[in-house]
């Protein structure tokens, strides 16, 4: 298959999440990912990695920990999701995207893998669009010749299909609310399917967690004979400078891993500095796995790394942020980051959610924030409708407006907002991957913002 032919027979599989009303009947399971990489030779395994999982924080704390490991001279891979513009980005070598041709080259093999097993009974079911990209990960990287990878999870982490690998590392992001459908309505819950990762006698690092949390990945971690390193304990972290453009820095120090680091990242938010201090952590612990990694890589790592569509600004009067907020969580950083950078600024909000989201509470946090809520609908059939938004939070917004394209609903705002006025587009990824592709494409909306 060329590649516009592998990237709809992908879709045509489904993505990642069902409907909430679907998720009773979803089977999800290793089964299928672990007979599908057998067939394919278990490349998987032949790669030494680092596993993440976690609510909020995961795909930055990937992204830093795969550049210091480039920045360490290591060929990487980095595995994510979900993808903002292309689906070419969930599979990175080196930090590029692969090739459409390499796509392509991952999907038939795979394919035929696939079909093969089916027509054997090997394979019941088809394996899911995720396990099939997971399995093309796993080949990309192995065809590749990386010397390390970075998987973070789709979904949980127990039952999730990255959850074959066998890491040298595996990190748990901070925990909240989210996907309670599929993981549990507690936060001991959804602690126990993400410190599903932890595999016997291994090493954990855990982020900054809830009571409840940590308490549910401490036992894991004890059950399994594994190393747990605890962010919070292991490091003494103070502010070095005031934020500059919402950006943070930091000295870290840390006598448990024996070292000192100056930590400067260049994704805004306050709590990109767990995050990178959290991904420090791995690195540290990779040192001890005999991985060549000295500090100046780690604190280089971290300031080169870029995650977009994470408090991403693609413009500056007015200033356009894109932030993917979609779970309480993400909701109350995003709030922080406000009353600490914006106070004095008019601000703009654009929204648009997915029906498993807990919008009553996400709109509670940040719509009072606003002078303006512009409610759309990312182009994805889970989005819920920009009308049936307005009747939920109609009492929560000083002033809003049902604008169902998220082009026009951008280009609205840029109408109403002054140069020195704050646009910031969040709620969900598929809506940041709308705007960000309008964005970059040849539109209107930048003759308005200039």
């Amino acid at each position: 298959m060329n590649y516009e032919e592998s990237v709809r027979s992908l879709l045509a599989l489904g993505r990642e999440l069902a409907s909430p009303q679907q998720a009773a009947v979803q089977k999800f399971g290793l089964e299928n990912i672990r007979i599908l990489s057998a067939d394919l030779g278990n490349l998987h395994l032949a790669v030494p990695c680092a596993h993440v999982a976690g609510t909020n924080g995961k795909g930055s704390t990937a992204a830093m920990l795969e550049s210091i490991l480039r920045s360490a001279g290591l060929r990487t891979g980095l595995y994510t999701s979900p993808h903002l513009e292309r689906i070419n980005e969930r599979i990175r070598i080196n930090g590029a995207e692969i090739s459409d041709d390499e796509f392509a080259s991952a999907w038939t093999r795979v394919h035929g893998a696939i079909e093969s097993l089916m027509a054997s009974g090997k394979l019941v079911s088809h394996p899911t669009f995720f396990e099939c990209v997971t399995a093309m990960a796993f080949l990309a990287f192995a065809d590749q010749k990386i010397d390390f990878a970075v998987y973070e999870v789709g979904l949980g982490g127990r039952l999730d299909s990255t959850n074959i690998v066998q890491p040298e590392v595996a990190v748990i992001t901070p925990i909240d609310f989210d996907h309670e459908n599929f993981l549990g309505h507690s936060i001991e819950e959804i602690a126990g399917e993400k410190a599903g990762i932890i595999k016997p006698n291994s090493r954990v690092v855990s982020a900054p967690q809830r009571p409840e949390a940590i308490a549910v990945i401490r036992r894991s971690a004890k059950k399994a004979g594994a190393r747990l390193v605890e962010v919070e304990e292991a490091w003494q972290v103070e502010e070095t400078a005031p934020p500059s453009e919402g950006r943070y820095c930091a000295t870290a120090t840390s006598s448990v891993l024996g070292t000192e680091l100056e930590i400067a990242p260049q994704l805004p938010g306050r709590f990109q500095i767990q995050n990178a201090v959290t991904a420090a952590t791995a690195a540290r612990l990779l040192v001890g796995r005999g991985f060549q990694i000295a500090n100046c890589a780690i604190e280089q790592g971290i300031a080169n790394a870029r995650w977009p569509g994470r408090l991403e600004r693609i413009s500056d009067r007015p200033a356009i942020y894109l932030d993917g907020a979609h779970n309480p969580g993400a909701a109350r950083e995003l709030r922080k980051f406000w009353d600490e950078n914006f106070k004095s600024r008019r601000l703009f909000l654009i929204y648009g959610a997915m029906r498993d989201k807990a919008v009553d509470e996400i709109a509670g946090l940040l719509f009072p924030m606003a002078v303006c809520v512009i409610l759309t609908q990312p182009q994805q059939s889970r989005a819920i409708s920009a009308s049936l938004l307005a009747e939920m939070t109609s009492t929560l917004a000083q002033n809003s407006v049902v604008i169902p394209e998220p082009a026009d609903a951008l280009k609205r705002a840029l109408s109403f907002a002054s140069p020195d006025d704050v646009i910031f587009v969040t709620g969900s990824l598929f809506l940041v991957g709308d705007l960000r592709r309008f964005w970059q494409s040849d539109n209107p909306a930048k003759t308005l913002a200039e």
